[in-house]
């Protein structure tokens, strides 16, 4: 194949693996979230330093202590090394809150908005009867934080009518494997 044809493809494999990360945080799949690493990786997040294997379930209840988690993260600038290895940076936003009052049904989430970024080691190694892209390394920078404050609960609201879900662990009947 073409070199460059290899390098986007495997720039979308890493693209999609950065997606993957976000949504299995938001939807609290642990299994998810753990395909998104390399089971040895080097993680250092300032709160947690290790390998992703060990970070996995902190960082998984972690989430699932909020009552709203939401994470978004910019397409990675990518430069590879080898056809096996590459390092990437991009920038992310994070959301998250827990409830204030109420009995965890109803009343206001508060928490709070964080920008930073990702620095990521990758590599291309054997699994799933083929190769994948995995993280093998991850530091996360916090730039900024911002509060986030009197955010709507889980009730509907007549005067903003759109769904809002509870997800408060893995299995929601929303979530679908993409």
């Amino acid at each position: 194949m073409d070199p460059q044809v290899q390098e986007l493809i495997d720039k979308q494999a890493i693209g999609d693996v950065i997606q993957r990360y976000c949504r299995t945080l938001d939807w609290l799949d642990a299994d998810g979230q753990a395909s998104c690493y390399w089971p040895d990786a080097a993680i250092e997040y300032g709160f947690f330093t290790g390998t992703a294997e060990d970070f996995l379930p902190v960082v998984m209840a972690t989430e699932s202590g909020l009552a709203r988690r939401w994470h978004m993260l910019s397409p990675p600038l990518i430069r590879f090394h080898s056809s096996t290895s590459a390092s990437s940076e991009c920038y992310g936003i994070f959301g998250g809150g827990r409830m204030q009052d109420g009995d965890g049904e109803g009343g206001a989430i508060a928490g709070d908005l964080i920008g930073g970024r990702y620095l990521d080691e990758w590599e291309k190694r054997p699994a799933n009867d083929g190769e994948e892209w995995r993280i093998s390394a991850r530091t996360y920078i916090v730039d900024w934080k911002s509060p986030l404050k009197d955010q709507p609960g889980f009730e509907p609201d007549p005067d903003f009518p759109l769904p809002t879900f509870k997800i408060d662990g893995p299995g929601h009947p929303r979530y679908r494997e993409l």
